[in-house]
């Protein structure tokens, strides 16, 4: 994955209300001290919803 890929989740992170399917766009990519994601979501209109730093799974 790369800067500015969108993505979608595999699965809810209720805890951030973000449900299984959401999608988002990568806005930050960190190798150290191990591969994350800072990731974008919106929902839906043009307002974003703040980013979220996730791991791949």
């Amino acid at each position: 994955m790369k800067l500015f890929d969108v993505v979608r989740l595999n699965s809810d992170l209720p805890e951030e209300g973000l449900p299984a399917g959401a999608e988002g766009t990568i806005i930050e990519v960190y190798e150290k001290p191990e591969p994350a994601y800072e990731v974008e979501f919106t929902d839906g209109t043009t307002a974003a919803v703040r980013p979220e730093l996730l791991s791949p799974r």
